[in-house]
């Protein structure tokens, strides 16, 4: 024990505990009680002072302590003179001054001056009582030992002393300070009888306080239960994304199951509906024709009964006929203007004339037979008509069961992992066209299977591939209403690619005209405007295009009758008109002449010569006129009744140099001029599509009256006289057997 300049007693620690003890006994003070709270608080600051081996080894007795404050009382007040007699020592003490004595007077605030009681020496014994126990309640070891919320002196945390913290303290200034019970606030202290605290539950307390030293930065218990609020979000949502995926392939599976399940259902229902017409419409028989066998159709009951009853009414009419011959020679005979004239009529013996009453009354009857007969066999007419309608439909089903049991996509496999097949809709001459459901974009598609033949040559499936992929190119580019959308193209092997169309719920315009001969001009109309505006947009874009197989089979009725919308399909032989190819004055080369179909293609596409013909977008306009035409009056306009070859062999286009029209059934003269403009033979008369497109005859009703009127006042503003026609010779200058003999 040391004094300092001011002569009031310091002591010192040493690096051990038996300094400590040899210090405390020296004083001779024994078998004195010690304040328990005292002893708690002298034991948290020896523990937090020193380093392991020093917080194995202290222990002070409970008479120490009552020595210790029996034998220096002058330490209850401490002057302030001490601390500022001592400016260096006191410096080097701040950083140690967990250790101070036992005394409650050497513990008091800032701003406290010399001689005030700390809270400890000022409150009653009963006050400290209530106040330790509510403490202890509160779980504060350190609001236990010191009732103060005094902050530390040198503002300083309580991990920074155990950093700096020597093994041997220098000399205690008589004016420090006790630090803060603040730098305690996570440690957790013992009983006052338990002072050997196990080393793990220290370093646990100072572990979870040095998070937020400075060297480690301040970490905010704040953030890092919002860190862990967000990781145990996202995991929640990466078990209800996962959930849903479960889900949503559950109802894929389920909803492919009952795709598969209807479109067998249907399947079944189509082919029980054939086997009960077959009797009915008829059936294709096999039969032995030399050494070959053929299949050859054979009508079904319904047709032998039409048969049998048009030959009834025939037999009946004839009977009538000869009835009316032998009612006529009993005609009474009329008198004679002259008297002196002779009836030369012959009667046969036994027969007499009837009177004029009796013959008028049989007349009347045989004139009601022959009506009723005509009747009913206009009745039979339309029945067989509509017989036949149904023997196509019958016909045309057979063909596809036939065809679809033959196809090896008949089991519903699905394509590219995603587009199930369901049925067969037709078959061409390298390609299947099947409906099929999109699972991704759950939509009705289309999927056009191109199948090349295994014993081609590689040249041709490589001219074919070519030409699926420009079409795959021109139509992938395209997005009008009134076109069919082309979604994807996808290879199944070596042999066979897919091409995914747009699904249309209705036949197309051939179909349609098979089974109802004409249209009305109205709807007929409707068609080609909605046609006419596809091939402006055809034009519009840039580079424009033709379509050059343009026909009643490409375009597709939407809803499946003339009255709604329609679209037109297949881009296989379309022609691109960029710069390096088309000429605006010339066109451009035909370089697949030959293929298309040959009733809806112009003359120029059947010129041959050196040099290929040159086509523009007016082959288009042609096909839009012969369309009309077949549409108005049930036939095409030039060799209806002729094959293809029959119509390349006799040069039936090259000699179309003039339509006609019939007279029945009646047409609008708006109508057979619009369709005279389309069928211009000379290719520099005929108009392309953007001016077929503004033809008065294609406007709304509205806009076309308008425009009349405004042509009628310009000519009546005009000159009086009669008004000059010109007209246009559309006999060709040449022949095809002069020009090419």
């Amino acid at each position: 024990m040391s004094s300092g300049s001011s002569g009031r007693p310091s002591w010192t620690l040493g690096s051990n505990s038996s300094q400590v003890r040899h210090t405390i006994e020296g004083v001779g003070m024994e078998n004195i009680h010690v304040d328990p709270r005292k002893q708690e608080l002298l034991e948290a600051r020896f523990l937090g002072a020193r380093n392991q081996g020093l917080l194995g080894d202290v222990k002070v007795t409970e008479n120490n302590f009552v020595a210790q404050k029996q034998s220096f009382p002058s330490l209850a007040v401490a002057p302030h003179t001490t601390a500022s007699s001592q400016p260096a020592h006191q410096a080097s003490q701040q950083d140690n001054s967990n250790l101070s004595s036992g005394g409650a007077s050497i513990d008091r605030e800032d701003g406290e001056g010399p001689g005030l009681q700390t809270p400890e020496k000022g409150s009653k014994p009963a006050e400290r009582k209530r106040k330790r126990k509510s403490a202890v309640e509160t779980g504060d070891a350190l609001a236990v030992a010191v009732k103060t919320t005094r902050a530390e002196t040198n503002g300083k945390k309580i991990n920074e002393y155990f950093k700096n913290q020597s093994p041997s303290r220098g000399h205690q200034s008589a004016g420090a300070k006790s630090p803060s019970p603040q730098g305690y606030a996570n440690y957790v202290a013992t009983s006052p009888g338990s002072s050997s605290n196990s080393i793990a539950d220290i370093n646990m307390a100072f572990a979870a306080r040095s998070l937020s030293s400075p060297a480690m930065g301040p970490v905010s218990h704040k953030t890092i239960q919002q860190n862990d609020e967000l990781r145990r979000q996202c995991t929640a949502q990466q078990k209800l994304i996962e959930k849903h995926k479960e889900n949503l392939q559950k109802c894929l599976e389920v909803n492919k199951s009952l795709l598969i399940e209807k479109s067998t259902m249907e399947k079944k229902t189509t082919r029980q509906k054939c086997m009960e017409n077959r009797l009915r419409l008829g059936q294709f028989v096999t039969q032995r024709q030399g050494a070959q066998f053929v299949e050859n159709w054979v009508d079904g009951w319904a047709f032998t009964d039409l048969m049998k009853q048009q030959e009834r009414i025939a037999a009946e009419r004839d009977d009538i006929d000869k009835q009316r011959r032998l009612l006529m020679k009993r005609k009474p005979p009329t008198l004679p203007k002259n008297p002196k004239t002779t009836d030369n009529t012959f009667v046969k013996p036994g027969e007499k004339y009837l009177s004029l009453a009796d013959f008028y009354e049989q007349d009347e009857i045989l004139k009601l037979r022959q009506a009723a007969l005509k009747k009913e066999d206009a009745d039979l007419q339309l029945e067989l008509e509509k017989l036949e309608r149904e023997r196509n439909l019958h016909i045309r089903e057979l063909k596809r069961i036939h065809n679809e049991d033959n196809s090896r996509f008949k089991d519903h496999p699905i394509l590219n992992e995603r587009y199930l097949l369901l049925c067969l809709l037709g078959k061409g001459g390298f390609s299947e066209v099947h409906k099929g459901f999109d699972l991704k974009e759950q939509r009705y598609v289309a999927c056009k299977i191109h199948q090349l033949n295994r014993e081609w040559k590689e040249d041709k499936k490589a001219n074919y591939i070519k030409h699926a992929l420009r079409e795959y190119n021109i139509h992938k580019t395209l997005d009008h209403p009134r076109i069919v959308r082309l979604h994807d193209v996808f290879e199944i092997d070596n042999n066979s690619f897919c091409t995914v169309l747009e699904y249309q719920t209705g036949n197309d315009l051939d179909f349609y005209l098979k089974q109802n001969k004409v249209i009305p001009e109205k709807e007929a109309r409707s068609i080609i405007v909605q046609t006419a505006s596809a091939l402006r947009y055809l034009n519009e874009i840039k580079p424009p295009v033709i379509h050059y197989d343009l026909k009643p089979g490409n375009i597709l009725l939407g809803s499946g009758s003339v009255s709604g919308e329609i679209k037109i399909t297949d881009f296989g032989l379309s022609k691109i008109m960029d710069d390096t190819n088309f000429q605006p004055e010339v066109g451009m080369d035909l370089t697949s002449q030959g293929a298309g179909t040959y009733w809806y293609l112009p003359p120029e596409c059947f010129v041959v010569g050196k040099n290929p013909p040159k086509i523009s977008s007016k082959v288009d306009v042609w096909s839009v006129g012969v369309i009309f035409y077949q549409c108005l009056y049930g036939k095409k306009p030039f060799g209806h009744n002729l094959s293809q070859a029959a119509i390349l062999e006799e040069n039936t286009i090259l000699k179309a140099t003039e339509v006609e029209f019939p007279a029945k059934p009646i047409v609008s003269q708006e109508a057979k001029n619009f369709i005279r403009k389309c069928l211009q033979y000379k290719k520099e008369l005929r108009p392309d599509v953007l001016m077929m497109a503004n033809e008065d005859y294609l406007k709304p009703a509205a806009l076309r009256s308008k425009h009349n009127s405004e042509v009628t006042n310009s000519n009546s503003v005009g000159s009086s006289g009669p008004p000059t026609t010109i007209t246009v010779s559309q006999s060709p200058s040449f022949t095809f057997g002069d020009k090419f003999s």
